[in-house]
């Protein structure tokens, strides 16, 4: 997510999210994160001995911290007073194949 200022500078934050799936893709532990109802696939190779059903903090694709419950509803209400979650909602872009 990015906001903008009237002078260009941009913001990019980390979402909250819950671990609904973990699985194994080329030697790497990735996850499904549900945002409210929208998932999305997530690295968790930073976070310690990750569990479905935590939540975590994503950056760019990459979980980089565990957050309690009552964390990611706060986070999602400043998220949502600020109308910063449409990005969320934009549709997944396919997976690269390789050639």
């Amino acid at each position: 997510m990015q906001s903008g200022s009237s002078e260009g500078a941009t913001m990019c934050l980390a979402i909250p999210g819950k671990i609904v799936e973990i699985q194994e893709k080329s030697c790497m532990r990735m996850g499904r994160i549900d945002y409210g109802g929208i998932t999305r696939e997530a690295c968790l190779e930073y976070i310690p001995d990750p569990r479905i059903g935590e939540y975590v903090m994503v950056h760019v694709g990459f979980a980089i911290s565990k957050v309690d419950a009552e964390e990611a509803a706060r986070t999602y209400q400043y998220l949502a007073e600020m109308n910063q979650l449409e990005e969320i909602a934009a549709p997944e872009p396919p997976p690269e194949t390789a050639p």
